[in-house]
């Protein structure tokens, strides 16, 4: 049997949704995870904005050293972006299917954290990709 070459992922997309919720515990993991992608010298995908669980992730990330790319829907701008100074570099998008595939298209693989429809939209499109063997 011939070994399979090991796949090295670079870019890590974390998706989740623009509220933290109540528990603490999700919070505490979101920084964590930002931490471990920082520490395993990967770059993050997110969704964009100033707000959620991925933006924790990102500041994470992104003080201890990881590029960090969020791509945000030009019309969530104002809702999601409470400074004028993203983490890392911003990617103002036209909509939530081109946010989509924005991502899909930056990253090599994904995480996903508690969310919203938003989330599940996008879980939903990249599972379609993989079994199309798009992604």
């Amino acid at each position: 049997m011939a070994a399979t070459p090991n796949k090295q992922f670079k870019n890590i997309c974390v998706l989740s949704g623009f509220n933290y919720g109540k528990h603490k515990e999700f919070v505490k993991a979101a920084i964590d995870l930002g931490r471990s992608i920082a520490e395993r010298k990967l770059h993050l995908v997110y969704g964009g904005g100033n707000r959620g669980l991925s933006k924790l992730v990102s500041e994470a990330a992104f003080v201890r050293g990881s590029q960090v790319l969020d791509i945000i829907p030009r019309a969530l701008k104002p809702l999601g972006s409470l400074s004028d100074s993203p983490t890392g570099e911003e990617l103002v998008v036209s909509g939530m299917q081109e946010r989509i595939t924005e991502m899909l298209n930056h990253a090599d693989a994904f995480i996903f954290l508690p969310g919203d429809l938003a989330t599940l939209e996008a879980l939903i499109t990249l599972a379609s990709w993989t079994h199309l063997h798009i992604h």
